[in-house]
């Protein structure tokens, strides 16, 4: 089955940066999209950024492009974001997703796995 994990979350100071990783496994993942969601308490969950797999293109919110550089280690099967200038609007609980499909989408619905999240607190 796959299975996404989240790590590389923590308490980060305002101005800071951090790089989360999504560890990717049970499928070949040449033809899918992995996707970066969070959910700040109170919300719902809300786009970062993709990429497709293969061709390594990208897409990002509005909210966090030019902070946010999302890449993907093949031989690894990881995807990261790095995440730079963060503000206490960043904090919330970041998540990794995929979906079959070579084109980047927005929307949660549109994913089928989920990795379990990780927190992502900058302080003031």
């Amino acid at each position: 089955q796959v299975q996404l994990v989240e790590s590389g979350g923590g308490l980060v100071q305002a101005g800071g940066s951090l790089r989360l990783a999504c560890a990717a496994s049970g499928r070949t993942f040449s033809s899918y999209t992995m996707g970066w969601f969070r959910r700040a308490p109170g919300k719902e969950r809300e786009f970062v950024g993709a990429i497709n797999w293969s061709a390594g293109r990208t897409d990002y919110a509005d909210s966090v492009k030019g902070r946010c550089t999302i890449s993907r280690d093949n031989a690894k099967n990881t995807v990261y974001l790095q995440m730079n200038s963060l503000t206490p609007e960043d904090t919330a609980v970041y998540y990794c997703a995929a979906r079959q499909g070579v084109f980047t989408r927005r929307y949660p619905n549109e994913y089928d796995y989920w990795g379990q999240g990780t927190q992502v607190t900058v302080s003031s």
